[in-house]
């Protein structure tokens, strides 16, 4: 069979089927239409100064915009379009001027690159109408283009009265509806996108024109001072991100050309909350919720940024997370960063008053840098036996300092061990762990110990050798009526003297009980799965504290049964105390004993009705 030659063919758009992809895909709202058409209104202006640099050298050019709610009517000066690039850029799909060969070296200085602009208006038009005239050319004809869109267009010569100046009309007609090209709505937009633009932007309904840009942006302008200064960010941050900066961080990274300021937060908010940074690009608003522009442990900042080198993702919404962002990301980062550890040591007060909303983050950043650790670690404050102090105070006083790993295990012996002088420190607080183990690196004589109950153990009395013999019977008591829970119990005298009981136990022998009750509960299959990782772990132990007058009655009661009782509520007491979560034996154990002493007193003997009782002398009275 005979090769046959292949026919070329070009791709039909479906125009509406492509309107809808970018409405509902591409773009997250319909709004976008007025961003796009700024954007080749500037960009325009900007070709026109690449080819005739002294145009607007005697006056500053303008767009200007007029909406009546049914039609809208965009003009500009710019560069314009003749016949041909009419035909070759409107009607094509991703064609676009910024790709002229005369304006391909500049293109970075244009807000659009993918010549898809133009259609987002279709989200909300039915008719697109461009009439231009080429500044390239100025004997060139007035063109006009008219686009509807089911995907047909026609392209005619138009009066040039129309447009007897270079440059470009774009007229939409409202779909029929739609309200996107309501007066008040369309300035709402413009001001949105476009307040910052270095092109002066005018929008009205055929009245007064309303004035769009206010440039330059806040963080450029100058002021009288800096206290003046800082007043008008704040005010801009009211205005714009909806609340008073605890305080401002210029931002300035020219390898991203990026300048802005970044508003630090007066309240206190989650790690994991979605951050919102305010972009733009080449002063045109890119998205007001990026979430990659810092650090993640930067949380505590909200920025308001410009940049004229980063790379927009097609929708112009986001920015493409690639290398450049990275750098930049950093580059913000150590800024921020910097006017911490500025504070630190300029700024006591200001810094104090940062910390207290923000110590969580800067507890993060401290974590990986250890130069801002030895500079706020005097102003970070811990959990500790000695009150909420910050940690060299605390290395200064104690040798060695323990950390707890969890809440918990901290607040099951702090108590004790500040009444015996053992530094502790609660290390189950979010980065708290991390920056007492980094402590030895700053300071090579602290020393930093993992908490263990031998250690508070070790540092509490024994009794003398003829009360602990005299009390052994209680002893072997109280460690049968605990056996069941996995508990041992032992004599000692501490400080302070209300406390009665302390339990004691450590990661090992807690892993192995939570072993033990999801042994007891699975079934056949699990339970001996359970049980083939059993692990001899030391067990609980409940320390009672001799010196407690409690804990001496209940030493002392004859009655094996009703002091097996007392030890079961001294043991649950303890475990309250500690904190943990209750096991089902723990359980049944504390309602045991809670009955039992309910039931002891209810069945204990009234008195004998003697000759001055109060029964007696009732009846006496009754008679």
């Amino acid at each position: 069979m005979a090769e046959t030659t292949p026919t070329s063919h070009t791709f039909q758009v479906d125009l509406r089927g492509l309107v809808d992809l970018l409405s509902h895909h591409l773009y997250s709202s319909p709004k976008v239409y007025v961003r796009e058409l700024l954007q080749n209104a500037v960009d325009a202006v900007t070709a026109r100064r690449l080819v005739d640099p002294g145009f607007d050298a005697a006056a500053p050019c303008e767009v200007r915009i007029v909406a009546d709610g049914k039609r809208l009517r965009i003009t500009d000066p710019g560069v314009g379009l003749t016949l041909e690039e009419v035909h070759k850029l409107l009607a094509t799909i991703g064609g676009s001027s910024k790709r002229d060969e005369e304006i391909e070296g500049a293109r970075r200085d244009f807000l659009g690159q993918f010549g898809i602009g133009l259609l987002a208006c279709f989200t909300v038009a039915s008719v697109i109408t461009v009439t231009s005239r080429s500044a390239k050319d100025p004997a060139a004809p007035v063109v006009r283009w008219a686009a509807r869109d089911d995907g047909s267009y026609t392209v005619t010569e138009a009066p040039t009265a129309e447009h007897p100046e270079p440059g470009t009309t774009v007229e939409l007609v409202a779909r029929p509806g739609e309200d996107w090209l309501q007066p008040k709505r369309v300035v709402d937009l413009a001001r949105e996108y476009g307040s910052l633009l270095p092109i002066g932007i005018t929008v009205s309904d055929g009245g007064e024109p309303v004035q769009i840009t206010d440039t330059p942006p806040p963080w450029e302008r100058a002021h009288p001072t800096p206290t003046a200064r800082r007043l008008a960010l704040n005010e801009y941050c009211e205005s714009v991100m909806g609340f008073p900066p605890l305080d401002v961080v210029d931002l300035d990274v020219p390898l991203a050309g990026i300048k802005g300021v970044a508003f630090v937060l007066p309240h206190a908010t989650s790690p994991s909350a979605r951050p919102a940074h305010r972009v733009h690009l080449k002063r045109m608003l890119l998205t007001d919720t990026a979430d990659n522009l810092v650090p993640e442990w930067a949380f505590f900042v909200r920025c308001v940024v410009d940049t004229d080198s980063l790379r927009p993702t097609a929708s112009r919404e986001s920015l493409y997370d690639d290398e450049a962002l990275a750098v930049a990301r950093d580059a913000i980062g150590a800024q921020i960063r910097e006017w911490i550890a500025r504070l630190a040591a300029e700024d006591p007060t200001r810094l104090e008053s940062f910390l207290a909303v923000h110590e969580l983050g800067v507890k993060a950043l401290a974590r990986h840098d250890a130069d801002l650790l030895a500079a706020m670690l005097p102003w970070l404050r811990f959990e500790t036996t000695a009150g909420h102090t910050n940690l060299l105070d605390f290395a200064r006083a104690y040798q060695p300092i323990y950390l707890a790993s969890t809440v918990d295990e901290y607040r099951q012996v702090a108590q004790i061990a500040s009444a015996q002088g053992i530094g502790v420190v609660n290390g189950g607080y979010t980065y708290d762990a991390e920056l007492v183990q980094a402590l030895p690196r700053l300071d090579p004589q602290t020393k930093v110990e993992s908490l263990q109950p031998g250690v508070i153990s070790a540092s509490l009395d024994p009794l003398d050798a003829r009360s602990e013999l005299a009390l052994q019977g209680f002893l072997n008591a109280a460690r049968a009526r605990l056996d069941t829970v996995d508990v041992d119990v032992v004599l000692r005298e501490f400080n302070p003297v209300s406390v009665p009981a302390l339990l004691l136990d450590d990661r090992d022998a807690r892993r192995e009980r939570q072993r033990a009750e999801a042994e007891a509960q699975a079934d056949d299959l699990w339970g001996g799965i359970l049980a083939s990782i059993k692990r001899h772990a030391p067990r609980a132990q409940l320390v009672l504290n001799h010196r407690n007058p409690t804990v001496r009655r209940v030493s002392a009661i004859g009655d094996p049964e009703l002091a097996g009782t007392a030890v079961e509520s001294l043991y649950g007491q303890a475990l309250l105390m500690s904190h943990r979560p209750l096991r089902s034996a723990d359980t049944a154990l504390l309602n045991r004993s809670f009955m039992n002493l309910l039931g002891h007193v209810t069945q204990t003997p009234s008195a004998p009705e003697g000759p001055h009782s109060p029964r007696r002398e009732h009846d006496e009275r009754e008679e």
